[in-house]
Parts: C-alpha cells; structure tokens; sequence
C-alpha cells in the first residue's frame, strides 16, 4: 500500500523516535485501513504509547512520516496538527480525562464547541449520544459522580460526537474490572464501526485486543508480529 491508496486512513513510513539513548520507535512501517480496528500490544517500553501519539501528531517523528487520507501529518505546524487532531480524530484514554467543572453534556460537547458550534447545537448532539450510550439522565452530571465505566462511555462519546476518521484509545479498560471493560470495548467497537470510523488502541491486555479486527506486537520500538484476529472468536472472549 501507498500513503494515496484510498483504503488506508493511515499510512506510516520509517518512523523513527529517540529520548535521549533510548530508541522509542526504530524504523516502525505501518498501514491503517479505513474502518479497520487495530490493537497495539507490547510489554512496558516497548514503544507503543509513542507510535500511538506520532500516529496521532501529538508527537513529531525523529524520522519519517505519517499520512492522513493521503497527507502528511509531519509537514504540518503545530497548529495545524491541532487543528487536525480536534477535527479529525478522537482520544479515548485510561482515566477518562473528563473536566471534572464540566457537566457530562459539556465534556461531549466540547469538541464541538471548540470547533466552532453554536453551544446549543453542539449541547443537542451530546445529549443525543449520551441517549445512545444509555445514559439519557446523566446529562447535568459531573464526572466525580458517575461510576468508572459510565465516565468510559462519556470519553467515548466525546470522541466520537464530531465524526473522527480514527479514534485513538490509550488502554481504555485498564482501571476498569474486567465486566466493565468488556461492556466499555463492546460500546468502543461498536460505535467505532458504526460510524465507518478506524480504530488504533494501546493495550496490554490480549483480551482487550481480541475485540480487533487486527492486532500488533511491539519490541525495543519494533513491530514483531501482525495478526489478524481469529476467524470466529468471539470478541473479548478471554476476558472471561
């Protein structure tokens, strides 16, 4: 495949990225298709968290690039790999990362507000996704009062609300008990392929990652192996 190939959402090339003596990511090629669902698995160190968040432009490769539906994310500026970042992409991550003055509605509101959405629509659309993560109710909330996996469904609302081309999910069940987690990576995929979204997680958990469609394994800022998922397993299926 190609950076122009127009089944990929991403495409990466030679990445390369070093903190000091340490190589985070050594030469790392990687392809994302449109709608596909990827897990990044690794132990600590690995380089995962760094692949994600150059996949993502919040950090600028050593070495060479990544393509966005066939354009460069490394010859942006800063702003315009933000501008990127809040209107093309979604964050899910571990804690949440909810603004705890912010009611729920405002939290999955806020991307689209930052967008420049009147506050009345952008409200309206939250609400609608909260209905549809079952928590029509919860609206007026603050984060300090919902349980760990209704806090997970709000960041996924908000990362959705404003149609992504990729979510990016930094081991989204790991402060989960694992009946959450699968409830949490059940309302993730779902949503993700219901919206033609892709999906890049990081986690350590294989049963987290048996809900992709295809999975990565990382060392010393390597990938080692690329696997699809098994024909028939059902998903999260090993975290029983």
């Amino acid at each position: 495949m190609s950076p122009d190939d127009p089944r990929e959402a991403l495409h990466a090339a030679g990445l390369t990225k070093n903190y000091g003596p340490v190589t985070a990511l050594a030469g790392v090629d990687l392809a994302v298709r449109r709608g596909e669902t990827l897990a990044v698995m690794g132990p600590s160190g690995c380089g995962k968290s760094p692949l994600l968040h150059v996949l993502a432009g919040i950090l600028v490769p050593d070495g060479g690039d990544v393509h966005f539906g066939g354009r460069s994310i490394g010859g942006l500026s800063e702003a315009g790999r933000s501008a990127l970042r809040l209107s093309s992409f979604g964050f899910v991550f571990q804690d949440g990362q909810l603004l705890a003055e912010l009611t729920v509605q405002e939290n999955v509101a806020l991307p689209l507000i930052m967008a420049g959405l009147s506050r009345r629509e952008a409200v309206g659309r939250a609400r609608g996704w909260l209905g549809r993560f079952g928590l029509a109710g919860m609206e007026g909330r603050r984060p300090g009062e919902l349980s760990g996996g209704q806090a997970q469904r709000v960041a996924i609302a908000r990362a959705l609300v404003h149609g992504p081309g990729v979510v990016f999910a930094d081991e989204p069940t790991g402060a989960l008990d694992q009946g959450t987690g699968r409830e949490v990576m059940e309302v993730l995929t779902g949503s993700v392929a219901a919206d033609g979204a892709s999906l890049v997680m990081v986690t350590h958990d294989p049963g987290v990652a048996a809900w992709c469609s295809r999975t990565v394994t990382m060392s010393d800022g390597h990938i080692i192996a690329d696997t699809a998922t098994e024909a028939g397993m059902t998903p999260g299926e090993s975290l029983r």
